[in-house]
């Protein structure tokens, strides 16, 4: 099974789970609603706990390496981030209130509708130990804690509370994932519900890709205009990149094919060096376009309210939040699960159905992350003082 990668398995759970809601008793719905409970519950104890693993360490990280060339990068990083999320927003509501039904899904989540009668056998909770703003608010104090005392035994014990956090999610929250799906699957075709998030699942990939490559298209213009070059010409020589991560669903995995083909674009291998690895921690335009995307399809599928000023502070925070995700496949939702929890108010089966739709495209999303990369590279070997080198016979 693991070698049957993520999507496959997120695919065949939701085709399993729509036969199962078809032709078998309700007894095994019940079965699946109650995993589904207690996986649900576990989620929700581990969310505070993935926000200081993921946000101290990182922000930590980043403070020991200050420096003006790496306060330039994560600037740069971050308003490339946050331009994709606000590009996701206005394309979202402008295109999704066309091709999906706004308000066709029943709100206040699958489990606790009239329409569907399936209750858990056993109900299990494990309640977080904190608040996610409370959590946010800590991993702050820690990651700036981290970066201002001169020891390194409060660095290296969230070090090791991170690598904790990304055993939970690798081991046992990516496998389990599949037949999380399965259970809500199976118990909105039990109520008839399947068909309208299918449609939406569909619709919302497509863009999403759309969006992604408009962006990368956007990102190089702007490199080249900066740093030269044809921005055609180096996001075809990244092209390897682009294809890598999607098969690892991983930006710091696909580290290495980055950095060689930023190299063969003309980029010093200083600013190579120093640019991508950065850039692979902290520069999530894709996964924050997949990210916002996907959140206002959920929303409007509900029917919540929809408001920029809503979500514009979900993109800032989603921007600081992810950092150090990518080490992770499906890193960057885990890492967002507080914020549309706090900020958006999705309740635990809105927030399963946001990782199922963002987890199917998520390999595309980690692609345009780490071909957005080579971009920021071409504009810090500018800012670093140098020309791109023509390197066109090596490549």
């Amino acid at each position: 099974m693991q070698k049957f990668g993520l999507l496959p398995r997120l695919i065949a759970a939701i085709l399993l789970g729509i036969v199962i809601g078809t032709f078998l008793p309700e007894w095994v719905i019940r079965v699946l609603v109650t995993f589904n409970g207690i996986f649900g519950s576990f989620l929700s104890f581990i969310i505070p706990l993935i926000i200081i693993g993921f946000i101290a360490p990182g922000i930590g990280d980043l403070g020991r390496k200050a420096g003006k060339m790496l306060g330039i990068n994560a600037g740069i990083a971050y308003v490339s981030t946050v331009i994709a999320g606000t590009l996701a927003f206005f394309v979202s509501i402008m295109i999704l209130p066309n091709i999906i039904e706004v308000g066709s899904f029943i709100t206040g989540g699958v489990e606790d509708t009239e329409a569907i009668k399936v209750l858990p056998i056993i109900e299990l909770a494990i309640p977080p130990i904190m608040g996610v703003i409370t959590a946010l608010v800590l991993a702050f104090t820690l990651g700036l804690g981290i970066a201002a005392i001169p020891g390194d035994t409060l660095k290296n014990f969230m070090a090791d509370f991170q690598g904790i956090i990304k055993l939970v999610i690798t081991k046992v929250i990516i496998p389990l994932l599949p037949i999380h799906i399965l259970g809500i699957f199976a118990n909105m075709t039990y109520g008839g519900q399947v068909g309208t998030v299918l449609s939406v699942f569909a619709k919302v990939f497509v863009m999403v890709i759309a969006i992604h490559i408009i962006y990368i298209i956007f990102q190089y213009t702007v490199a080249s205009s900066v740093g030269g070059g044809n921005p055609f010409k180096l996001i075809r020589t990244m092209l390897p990149a682009y294809f890598t991560a999607i098969g690892t669903q991983s930006s710091a995995a696909t580290i290495p094919v980055t950095l060689r083909q930023t190299k063969r674009n003309g980029i010093k291998d200083e600013v190579a060096d120093f640019a991508v690895p950065l850039s692979a921690t902290i520069h999530l335009s894709g996964s924050t376009i997949s990210l916002v995307a996907c959140a206002i399809a959920i929303m409007f599928l509900t029917g919540m309210d929809v408001a920029f000023g809503a979500l514009l502070p979900f993109i800032l925070m989603l921007a600081v939040t992810m950092v150090a995700a990518p080490g992770v496949p499906g890193g960057a939702v885990m890492a967002a699960l507080g914020l549309l929890e706090s900020m958006l108010l999705f309740d635990p089966t809105l927030i399963s159905l946001m990782i199922a739709l963002y987890l199917a495209q998520d390999s595309f999303g980690t692609a345009a992350n780490v071909t957005g990369d080579g971009a920021i590279a071409v504009i810090m070997n500018k800012i670093s003082g140098n020309k791109l080198e023509d390197v066109s016979k090596d490549i």
